[in-house]
């Protein structure tokens, strides 16, 4: 098997061919050619790959990404992350590459799905008779414990200043009572 160089290696290859959405480029040393697609051949848009390269041309490239597809091995390869003039790579801890792959990643659009929400707090539950759950989720065993939802501070507060107000209210209409000196 060929010698293929390691995955992120900088080398100069011969453009092979090229294409409408890249170039191939002849990797030294072996018999194999590598794809520079065109989004990776400049960091400006690339409509035509013919305008930044030629067949024969010099290239620096930088190895990408190697990848299995129907019993071959393909090579990506990119232009735009490696100097052209000294071969320097101008991204040497891949952030850039790892900045695409993120952009290139699709999401599912949930716009057009419907949310519908459950409120079950003031429901009660025709098994055990208590507030916030249904029969169905309840947990009460034959003869056994109740358990209902815990009242939250505000219903607490409202509940006693309530009773507070039903307390006075039930003293102003009882007479008052005399109390006898002894």
């Amino acid at each position: 098997m060929e010698a293929l160089p390691e995955l992120y290696a900088i080398f100069q290859g011969e453009v092979a061919t090229v294409t409408e959405y890249g170039a191939f480029i002849k990797i030294p040393g072996c018999r194999k050619q590598g794809l520079v697609h065109k989004t990776h051949m400049s960091s400006c848009r690339v409509d035509k790959p013919s305008e930044i390269v030629d067949v024969g041309d010099k290239v620096w490239v930088k190895l990408i990404g190697k990848e299995m597809k129907d019993d071959k091995l393909k090579l990506s390869l990119s232009m735009k992350v490696v100097n052209q003039g000294t071969g320097k790579d101008l991204d040497p801890n891949n952030v850039s590459l790892d900045q695409d792959e993120r952009k290139k990643r699709t999401f599912r659009d949930y716009t057009s799905q419907k949310i519908t929400l459950e409120a079950v707090l003031n429901t009660v539950c025709k098994k055990c008779g208590c507030k916030g759950h249904f029969a169905k989720e309840c947990f009460m065993q034959p003869g056994g414990t109740k358990y209902s939802l815990i009242p939250e501070e505000e219903e607490e507060e409202v509940a006693a200043a309530g009773y507070e107000r039903d307390k006075k209210t039930s003293m102003v209409d009882e007479p008052p009572k005399k109390r006898k000196k002894v």
